[in-house]
């Protein structure tokens, strides 16, 4: 008998391949004894003899590789799949479920289906041991309104037009994707600290217009402009944040959580979010210190404007007749029109105490302080400083009254922090003697949100109060705010919405198309009504959006 045979180097095929020549041998001789010999069948044994001792040998040297490689790189932290608190799915960029699906966490190897478009996995990047997750949605919108306040898809709500006036009898409808977002989260680990980054931006700069009002005719370049830009890390139950993000002052639906989906700014279309709603995006610091999952304390530091009313806020204060002729306004306080250029004498800073005791219920409470300053003039000695404290207190709640169904109440009261309030009320006014003196001013944003099937249905009330603060100039004529300026100085800002959001489909793998409705009805009433002028000035809003929403899904542990 002849034997061929191969020296392979992998035990468990070697020993597959001369099993098999061994069975097929015995077989052979089993059936023809005239083919083989003692000799041959001595020669067999001596070969699988040799053949076992090698697939020993390359065991043993097979795992003292496996020793030495785990030796050398070691599991730790830093390579771990992650999580981090309140992780969204699929683009980290609305509020609710309906707006964006969950996708799985952690999500399955997919199975091959022979179908490239069905195999995909959803967007997301690993570079070394960051995730890199894309974020964003292309947005079409249209608007209609009763009047015309010239301030695109966002509504100016302190300068509606009143009805005897030129832009009060005109009607407008117009149609844009400024509000699309592009973006990324980025999520990594070291040490033991887990790192998130968030950069959002959309395209609603130049206060919503093109850099040439003539382009809006025919190529409409709307400015790509930053929205969120920030860096928060975590270790245990610390917390830091720099950048720029929803101010702490804005209402969270749970935590103190900076992701845009754990905040409140309502659902609304409208881009100026709901009158009466407490907001900014700024830069700034933040620490948090987390006693638990279900209670928080965090502390910061944000970018400070003083401010005096103007633009979206309406007319702003009256200034005594010597200061307003030096056009101090625009430099030393923003008025509206004005630059980040205002004196801040330092950062606002704000606490705020936050309580979940379950999914169901969310409470906090936060406060903020604020110190304005003036430089006078034409006071003597010329350019006496004059200085004032301020400051304000948000008290928020949101709970889930019964299954699918939600009620939310956000409350505000301020002495001299007006411009929280999205810029509808004035911090201060000045007084003949350069002196300041806060303006006082409250809101509320109150509402329900209910998710039925495939759509969330809302409806919010939002309203402004700002009580007068009058003085005499050296003139003998008012300055400050209330009864002075029948076209401005608001008395009340009032909002009534309701609105739908229909998820039309959704994938993990490519995204979400929505379907968005709402309607406002939107009143002003000033301090001021002079003659035959009407007591207030209101408008009707409706929106329509239709939103695909890019897929992806952030890192969760395993």
């Amino acid at each position: 008998m002849t034997i061929g045979h191969r020296r392979l180097r992998w035990g468990g095929i070697a020993l597959a391949v001369v099993s098999c020549s061994a069975i097929l041998s015995g077989a052979d001789l089993a059936t023809d004894p005239a083919r083989g010999s003692g000799t041959d069948i001595d020669e067999l044994r001596a070969l699988l003899s040799a053949q076992q001792k090698q697939i020993e040998e390359l065991r043993v040297a097979m795992e003292a590789q496996k020793k030495l490689i785990e030796k050398l790189a070691p599991a730790s932290s830093d390579n771990a799949q992650f999580s981090l608190p309140n992780v969204k799915r699929l683009g980290e960029v609305a509020t609710t479920s309906p707006v964006l699906p969950a996708a799985p966490a952690p999500l399955p190897a997919p199975q091959s289906s022979g179908n490239v478009a069905e195999d995909a996995a959803p967007l997301q990047l690993k570079i070394g041991n960051a995730f890199i997750t894309p974020i964003g949605f292309m947005d079409m919108t249209a608007v209609s309104r009763s009047t015309n306040p010239g301030s695109g898809i966002g509504t100016n709500f302190g300068s509606i037009p009143y009805g005897n006036t030129q832009l009060g009898t005109l009607t407008e409808t117009r149609l844009s994707i400024q509000n699309s977002r592009l973006g990324a989260r980025f999520d990594t680990a070291f040490h033991g600290f887990k790192v998130l980054g968030y950069w959002e931006s959309d395209f609603l700069g130049q206060l919503g217009n093109p850099p040439n009002g003539g382009l809006a005719v025919s190529s409409n370049p709307y400015v790509f402009r930053m929205r969120l830009f920030w860096v928060d890390i975590t270790k245990d139950k610390f917390e830091f944040l720099a950048g720029q993000s929803w101010s702490l002052m804005t209402a969270n639906r749970k935590g103190v959580s900076p992701l845009p989906g754990d905040i409140f700014f309502s659902q609304d279309i409208d881009v100026n979010y709901q009158a009466g709603m407490i907001w900014s995006r700024v830069p700034g610091f933040r620490a948090a210190y987390h006693f638990s999952d279900k209670a928080v304390f965090a502390v910061a530091l944000e970018n400070s404007e003083p401010y005096i009313g103007g633009g979206n806020g309406g007319s702003a204060v009256v200034l005594p007749a010597a200061i307003a002729a030096t056009t101090v306004a625009g430099t030393q306080i923003n008025n509206g029109s004005s630059v980040i250029s205002s004196a801040a004498l330092h950062p606002d800073i704000i606490a705020k105490l936050a309580l979940d005791p379950s999914k169901k219920f969310h409470f906090e409470v936060a406060g903020v302080e604020v110190t304005n300053q003036f430089s006078d003039p034409v006071t003597t000695p010329a350019f006496q400083k004059f200085t004032k404290a301020g400051g304000g207190v948000a008290v928020n709640l949101n709970f889930e009254l019964f299954k699918n169904f939600r009620i939310l109440t956000n409350n505000f009261y301020s002495v001299g922090a007006g411009r929280y309030i999205f810029g509808q009320a004035p911090d201060f006014m000045i007084r003949a003697n350069g002196d300041l003196s806060l303006v006082h001013s409250m809101s509320t944003v109150t509402g329900f949100e209910a998710t039925l099937h495939k759509t969330l249905v809302y409806g919010y009330y939002g309203g402004v109060y700002i009580p007068k603060n009058l003085a005499l100039d050296t003139t003998g004529k008012l300055i400050g705010y209330g009864a002075i300026s029948s076209d401005g100085q608001n008395r009340s800002i009032q909002e009534f919405t309701v609105g739908t959001n229909t998820t039309l489909a959704k994938d993990a793998h490519w995204g979400a198309l929505n379907l968005m409705f709402q309607y406002s009805y939107l009143q002003r009433n000033p301090w001021l009504v002079t003659g035959t002028a009407p007591t207030n000035a209101n408008a009707s809003m409706g929106f329509v959006n239709l939103r695909y929403t890019l897929p992806g899904s952030a890192p969760s542990a395993k």
